[in-house]
């Protein structure tokens, strides 16, 4: 990182990035070009875990390639000033990099899916075994993460 000042390096602090924010940006390599998408995500243990339906170009990308790198940010603050050189910007964010996988077990799609409901709802939910057979829960291994502010 460029700007030391800026880095994030305590686990709890860049968790705490994650927590607080609600959209996970999830990058994948389409042959040789990007691909990103927004999604919606829960957190745990050095994890990520993101749910969609079974077929689609992240599905079909994650089975050719399951490196990933995601990305999460949030705005504070706007700074405006007179001058255009004079704006800025109060942010947190984390870059990450892990490795993607389908969960199959219906007991484990339920947990991840406990986990992405958390994040969102204190509220307790079911999930019945048909709707279980139409999606995919995908769980991110994290390898690395960092934490930038300011």
């Amino acid at each position: 990182m460029r700007r030391n000042e800026k880095e994030v390096t305590n686990t709890k602090d860049i968790e705490k990035i994650l927590m607080d924010n609600k959209v996970c940006r999830l990058a994948m390599v389409d042959e040789n070009k990007p691909y990103m998408v927004p999604m919606n995500f829960g957190y745990s243990n050095g994890c990520l875990f993101f749910h969609c339906a079974k077929q689609g170009r992240k599905i079909e990308l994650i089975k050719k390639n399951p490196n990933i790198c995601f990305e999460v940010d949030q705005l504070v603050k706007l700074n405006k000033a007179k001058l255009a050189c004079d704006w800025g910007a109060e942010f947190k964010s984390v870059i990450g990099s892990g490795r993607a996988q389908f969960l199959e077990d219906s007991k484990e799609k339920k947990a991840a899916l406990n986990i992405i409901m958390s994040h969102y709802s204190e509220r307790v939910f079911e999930y019945p075994d048909a709707m279980l057979e139409k999606i995919i829960v995908i769980k991110v291994a994290i390898h690395e993460m960092t934490g930038k502010q300011s």
